[in-house]
């Protein structure tokens, strides 16, 4: 019975990833829902902005997606207006709302 948990569970676990990944809005997402995901969470969205928005090839490196993990971070939790795309999200967004 085990060996078919552990069977089963493995597919899920792939498909979980995959439904996360296929709803991630990359840099859509706005900064307060980045800043409410956990740390995979903002790796997938990350990977993701890069990706597609920045047109990043091949794949970013991990210290890449760090570093911008810590620059969005950092931006989102400055701004004035929650709601905006981590990709709109930059210094002017301290001092004056972006629209």
């Amino acid at each position: 019975m085990t060996v078919l948990a552990a069977a089963l569970l493995i597919p899920l676990t792939g498909a979980c990833e995959q439904a996360e990944q296929a709803v991630n809005k990359g840099g859509s997402t706005p900064c307060s829902e980045f800043i409410l995901q956990n740390q995979a969470e903002q790796r997938i969205t990350v990977r993701k902005y890069l990706d597609q928005d920045m047109k990043v090839t091949p794949t970013a490196a991990p210290n890449v997606v760090d570093a911008s993990i810590t620059s969005i971070t950092a931006m989102c939790e400055a701004q004035r207006n929650p709601e905006i795309p981590i990709r709109d999200a930059d210094l002017t967004g301290i001092f004056v709302p972006k629209k």
